[in-house]
């Protein structure tokens, strides 16, 4: 007996101080509404309400690695995440993942637009192309993430460009707007590769941030610019029309 209660303590110090000591992945996608990382995950306390609410079963609890099993212990046990390639957000308008939370770490009040709550406004992360193996970059038509987008020519929208292999048809390459994309994932879902060539990553890993000062003092200059300065180049304009119309498109 004394066996297995020294057993139970062993393992309870050992969960303990996986607990403790786990931090959230970087690359951690959490549920809409979510706080900052940091913040959410003092403010989550891991009872899965979120989970049991999402009637797509998009959400998931981290589960202990310490047996050989569940994801990597860099996430703390009982976080709710999701991953796209396997199961997106869904973008319910409800929203019964941030409605069901208790703790708050879920906020209604960062998804609220004029009162109302808008699944528009979730920043769950943001959608990045890889141009290097989407095959519409390659000159293959594809448009399957576009297509995909719940905000469809407002999160993600098709630039046309004449294909440089045969000179006469039009690439459709998908470009994503930082400021729309919810990080919902139904594009990365959606992508036709073997791995996505569109992902979605948490949006404070890979997007940038300019320094207020430089915004300042341009909207400063802005006012003295030469007028001229500030129209588009006539003679660069005609070379863009000439080029496009170079071929039939």
């Amino acid at each position: 007996m004394a066996q297995v209660f020294g057993a139970f303590g062993v393992g309870a110090l050992i969960w303990s101080v996986h607990v403790s000591k786990s931090k959230a992945s970087p690359l951690t996608l959490l549920p809409p509404g979510a706080r900052a990382k940091d913040e959410f995950l003092r403010y989550c306390i891991r009872c899965g309400m979120c989970v049991q609410a999402c009637p797509y079963y998009t959400l998931k609890l981290a589960s202990s690695d310490i047996f050989g099993v569940g994801i990597a212990s860099s996430i703390p046990i009982g976080t709710p995440y999701f991953v796209p390639r396997e199961v997106p957000c869904y973008m319910c308008e409800d929203i019964p993942c941030v409605k069901s939370c208790p703790s708050d770490a879920l906020s209604e009040e960062l998804l609220e637009n004029n009162g109302v709550l808008d699944i528009a406004k979730a920043k769950m992360g943001v959608a990045i192309v890889d141009t290097k193996n989407c095959i519409a970059y390659d000159g293959i038509q594809c448009d399957a993430c576009y297509r995909a987008c719940p905000l469809i020519d407002k999160a993600i929208h098709l630039e046309y460009r004449r294909n440089k292999r045969t000179n006469v048809h039009s690439d459709l390459l998908p470009i994503v707007d930082n400021d729309v994309c919810t990080g919902c994932g139904k594009c990365e879902r959606a992508c036709i590769t073997q791995i996505a060539s569109i992902t979605i990553l948490p949006r404070d890993v890979v997007l940038g941030a300019r320094a207020g000062g430089y915004i300042g003092e341009r909207e400063g200059r802005d006012e003295t610019y030469p007028q001229q300065r500030r129209q588009p180049s006539k003679s660069l304009e005609k070379k863009a029309i000439d080029y496009l119309n170079a071929q039939d498109l």
